[in-house]
């Protein structure tokens, strides 16, 4: 099946192990369940998902055909942004190193199965 719509978010100032727990939650679901999911999760990572789930929406509409209730989401990848190495005082005149991740959101949204009648303009039945 391919993709209807898809987004890229790179350079989040976060953790990709904490946007993979928040992931696990909306994994495979409908594009609007998974929006209700992320607007009553209280995490950090929900931000920026919800931002790259809504961009991912707007592209499968930008070419009419789609409705927002006939997408879910087909593929969520979160990988490892760059990190930025720094140094904190440790004891005995050492120092520890500090890694400030980043991650690479991907999401991609595809059409459900059952969504593939057309409705007729004129008669407002389904396939007629």
């Amino acid at each position: 099946m391919e993709s209807a719509g898809r987004a890229i978010a790179k350079f989040i100032k976060i953790s990709p192990y904490k946007v993979r727990k928040v992931v696990a939650l909306i994994k495979g679901k409908d594009v609007n369940s998974a929006l209700a999911i992320l607007k009553n999760t209280e995490k950090r990572s929900t931000i920026y998902l919800e931002r790259a789930l809504k961009s991912a929406i707007a592209s499968a509409k930008q070419g009419g055909k789609v409705k927002q209730d006939d997408l879910y989401i087909s593929k969520i990848l979160i990988d490892d942004g760059p990190m930025m190495k720094r140094y904190k005082a440790a004891a005995m005149g050492r120092a520890t190193m500090i890694r400030k991740r980043s991650s690479h959101i991907s999401i991609e949204v595809g059409r459900l199965a059952g969504s593939d009648k057309k409705v007729s303009a004129k008669s407002g039945k389904i396939g007629g």
